[in-house]
This record gives structure tokens, sequence and C-alpha cells, in this order.
């Protein structure tokens, strides 16, 4: 059976891994975007904006499924509610959400954006499911791309981080997606966890480049949260298999 599948953030790094793999799949594909983008190879672009709530009801109308991948730096959950209640006048059978672990631990703004994004697809009195991911291996490689610029890594003390390949979540949320709604399902993370200068020396040793790092305290309630591993998921966790090491063969030349 076809489904007709609405995907937000579709033009990010993870919506452009899932909409050919949801295409292949069989999928009726449509792809919500600010930007007004040319249809084609069995894709669907309309335009809309989430924040603002322009575009929705007319994006949603005639969907089975949801894919909520869109996000930013601020009014991830406003975005979130907008898309929820347009959903909900649309009567589509499943709402799948992709969220950080940690969402509900760590005390910073994204995280609570996070948090009340997920707070809304289970209130919304839609079926659901939102599966949590760690940060991904090409969000690791831009933070110490930046910081191998310096002539000095700062590198905060107990920071770690448990990277997981983009490629796997497009494949792990297809499934979900495909499936029936589930609720909140295990986390998915990488196979390895890595301290700061950890990844900044992998990726220094792909380059051929050296840099002196300096260890910093990182403070406040994050500091604490960040040390105690609250951004980790250690047990009951899916698990990927391609490590930071693994990615960087591939990506680092």
């Amino acid at each position: 059976m076809t489904s007709s599948i609405l995907l937000t953030g579709g033009t990010g790094t993870l919506g452009r891994l899932l909409t050919p793999l949801l295409r292949d799949a069989g999928c009726k594909v449509r792809v919500l975007s600010r930007h007004g983008r040319k249809s084609g190879d069995g894709i669907e672009y309309v335009t809309g904006d989430l924040l603002k709530g322009e575009g929705i009801g007319p994006a949603v109308g005639g969907a089975e499924i949801i894919l909520h991948l869109a996000g930013g730096p601020r009014g991830d959950e406003e975005a979130t509610r907008n898309l929820v209640r347009a959903a909900s006048r649309a009567g589509v059978q499943h709402l799948v959400y992709i969220s950080v672990i940690g969402a509900d631990r760590v005390p910073l703004g994204w995280f609570k954006s996070k948090l009340g994004s997920e707070q809304a697809v289970a209130d919304s009195g839609l079926p659901w499911t939102t599966l949590r991911a760690a940060q991904f291996h090409d969000l690791a490689l831009n933070v110490v791309q930046k910081m191998a610029k310096l002539p000095v890594i700062p590198i905060p003390g107990g920071l770690r981080f448990q990277p997981v390949d983009s490629r796997e979540v497009a494949a792990r949320l297809v499934e979900l997606t495909l499936d029936k709604p589930a609720g909140l399902v295990p986390d998915l993370a990488g196979p390895r966890v890595y301290g700061m200068a950890d990844l900044s020396r992998g990726y220094l040793q792909a380059r051929g480049k050296h840099r002196l790092m300096m260890p910093v305290r990182m403070p406040g309630k994050a500091g604490r949260a960040y040390r105690a591993g609250e951004n980790l998921s250690l047990e009951g966790a899916a698990v990927g298999e391609r490590t930071w090491e693994d990615f960087l063969a591939e990506r680092v030349r």
C-alpha cells in the first residue's frame, strides 16, 4: 500500500537522505520548505513556514503520515505546535518526530526546545512516534573543523559525545515511519563514546595537522550535566555501526 508522507526539514542533512529512501520504498513524498523548489524525481515540494504558521494547511492536506525533522536555533516548540494543530485538523494517521538524546536532562535552550516539541507531539491526540538520536558525525565534524583553525584548541573537560552516522538515523526513521505508531522508542546512538580531545585528535590526524590542546572547564548547570553524561545513552539504546574513524576515513581527505 502506498503511503502519502509529508516531510518537514526535507532539505537538511537528514532530510536529503530520507527523501530518496522513502521514495524508493514506494511512498508519495511531499517536502515542506520555506523556499520554493521545483518538484521532480518523484518528490513534490510545497512552500510554507512552520514558525509563522504559513502554508501548513495545504501542505498537510491528504498526508497520511508526517515525518517532522525541521528545527532551528529558536522557535522549535512553537513551530511544532503549529504543525500539530494542522495535522489534527487533517486527520493525520501517524506523526513521527526526531529529537535528541538528553532532551529531558541537559539544561540548555536547544534541548529544552526539543523537549517542548516532544511534548507537543505526545499531547497532540495523534498516533505518534519519537526517536531521540545522538549528535550526527556531520555536526561533530563541523565543530572540530572550526576549532582546528585556532592555534590552540580549547578542550572542555568531561565533555563527551556518542556521535551517530546520519545515514543510520535515516534508515531507522524509515522503519519507524512505515511501522505502527510506537510512542517514545529506544534512543539511537553511535557505537563509541569520545571525549572532545578524541574527536579533535582523530580529525587532525586524518588531515595530517597538529595543534596544541588546552583543557578548560565548562561552567554552570550545563557543564555539570555534560560531565555526568546526561547527553549520552549508555544503556538500552540502539547502537549504530559506523564509528567516528569510519566517517573521517570517508569524508576527510
